[in-house]
């Protein structure tokens, strides 16, 4: 299998990375320099206000927006002076049986309005970008990643990526990091990057994360809150850095600085990987000789074809993701079951596909064909599991329903790509929809038989769109002039072009040309 890492970073708005597999775009990130990515960022942030109601407080850390910080984000230095001589079992993090509690349960920690103020200071990171207008979320558990290794200074132990599965290496990798011997207070996780790396690997890693540490603990001390202590690396070094794997036969870059400072990264984190990187020099844009640029402009499509015959509808709502899956003019056999179920197997990859390269998070529900068959039924979950194990994001999948619908949440850091990268439409306000020429000249025969025959209108002027006037006067012409009559007022129709279609406005005027509010 042919691997790529292609990165656009030519045009100075937008960065673009696309990971082709075999020519199939698998994985997509788009950055707009005009949209500023604060996640990761930690800050020196000082609380403006709390909120007993939801335990929440909003800090103030200098972005223009204040941060979301609930208490469940709480680190245990932050209370560890309300509890009885910082010796509760909450603060040994272990429950009466010596088991490790979980630490972030609100159930073990005192009330927010005991443990902040307004005013206190707080080191906040940012997790979760603010998505219309909520303000960012935030954390006081510090994590900065390395190549190998993230530094977690409120952990207080080492420990494995959860993603990390087989015992033997786990142990392997413990007992690695044990020799290291990390200063004491600090906590460290290897991440899946430190499979099959070396100690001297890992203790570069580890040296790297204590010197920028200790750069971090300097500014805390000597900057006033609210400040920027730490910013992330731009999206090309942060994903050469969280990605990049030995899979992963060749690096395209299309911009020569671009490029000579990824290749100065990896000789830092991957000296031996060095001549992976490519410096891409041909004529057509790096994208468009690869035939992604079509496939990137069909991505926020809400049809989706599959191979073979098929389709799957994404729609998305302000709580949810719904995902429709048809079988089109597929057939297998003429067996109905048969049918379903291979339909929904190849759905499920695209489904998985097209989650990650549209960056969907939240609640998302899948409505799979309808199987009889329960191994059928196992099988689609099964394939749908695997198939998102290989996402950065964290993601939950829950048994298909008797309905054919499988429910899954993952993991939402900032807006989708379709939220960056739209708005709604000034017409339909995101409806999709907006009303035929026929419903707003019922509209605005409605709003005629209230006005003209208020007192001292003499005309009466209606603007809206060519196509409204178009029916009015075709084909309620007659009640119009019925209208006039009666009520002695003239009525004039301007058909516009460059309006909306539900576009309305009326002006009335008396005997004299003077305006008349109504």
């Amino acid at each position: 299998m042919k691997k790529e890492m292609l990165i656009n970073v030519l045009q100075p708005e937008e960065s673009r990375i696309a990971i082709v597999e075999d020519g199939v775009l698998e994985e997509l990130y788009v950055e707009r320099n005009s949209l500023e990515n604060l996640v990761g960022n930690i800050y020196k942030g000082k609380v403006v206000n709390i909120e007993p109601s939801i335990q929440a407080a909003f800090v103030d850390f200098g972005v223009g927006r204040n941060g979301f910080l609930h208490v469940s984000d709480l680190e245990y230095q932050y209370y560890k002076h309300i509890t009885e001589n910082g010796e509760n079992k909450a603060a040994r993090g272990r429950n009466s049986k010596g088991r490790r509690i979980n630490e972030r349960s609100v159930a073990n920690k005192p009330p927010i309005q005991e443990i902040l103020k307004r005013g206190s200071e707080v080191l906040v990171q940012v997790i979760k970008e603010g998505i219309g207008n909520k303000g960012p979320t935030l954390s006081t558990y510090i994590s900065i990643p390395g190549r190998y290794l993230v530094i977690m200074p409120g952990l207080q132990r080492v420990g494995i990526s959860r993603k990390i599965t087989d015992e033997d290496v786990r142990k392997q990798l413990r007992s690695i990091l044990t020799q290291l011997a990390p200063p004491p207070g600090l906590g460290f996780i290897v991440r899946t990057a430190g499979i099959d790396r070396s100690a001297e690997d890992l203790q570069r890693d580890l040296n790297y994360l204590l010197r920028l540490w200790g750069t971090i603990v300097g500014r805390i001390k000597k900057l006033p809150a609210p400040v920027e202590i730490y910013s992330e690396s731009d999206m090309m070094i942060r994903t050469i850095r969280d990605i990049y794997n030995s899979e992963i036969d060749t690096l395209y870059i299309d911009e020569p600085t671009a490029y000579q400072r990824a290749r100065d990264f990896m000789k830092v984190v991957l000296p031996k990987h060095v001549n992976r990187i490519k410096h891409y020099t041909g004529s057509d844009p790096i994208f468009y000789n690869s035939n992604l640029d079509d496939e990137i402009c069909s991505i926020q499509n809400r049809h989706v074809p599959m191979k073979g015959g098929g389709s799957i509808v994404i729609d998305q709502t302000e709580a949810l993701v719904a995902i429709d899956v048809n079988s089109g003019n597929y057939r297998a056999d003429d067996n109905a079951e048969k049918t379903a179920f291979k339909v929904n197997m190849k759905a499920a990859e695209e489904i998985s596909r097209q989650i990650r390269l549209r960056d969907l998070g939240g609640v998302i529900v899948i409505d799979f064909i309808d199987m009889r068959e329960e191994k059928h039924r196992r099988s689609v979950e099964r394939r749908l599991r695997d198939l998102v194990k290989r996402d950065r994001a964290r993601t939950k999948v829950l048994r298909i329903s008797p309905f054919g619908l499988i429910e899954m949440t993952r993991q939402r850091i900032r807006p989708s790509l379709r939220r960056s990268m739209y708005e709604d439409c000034p017409s339909c306000r995101g409806t999709g929809q907006v009303k035929t020429a026929e419903s707003m000249a019922i509209e605005v025969m409605r709003t005629l038989m209230t006005t003209v025959y208020k007192k001292n209108i003499a005309r009466l002027v209606l603007n809206v769109h060519e196509n409204v006037a178009n029916y009015l006067n075709n084909k309620r012409r007659k009640d119009i002039n019925s209208l006039e009559e009666s009520s002695n007022t003239v009525i004039a129709i301007n058909a516009r072009t460059d309006v909306e279609p539900e576009h309305l406005t009326a002006r009335c005027y008396d005997d004299i040309g003077n305006e008349v509010n109504f």
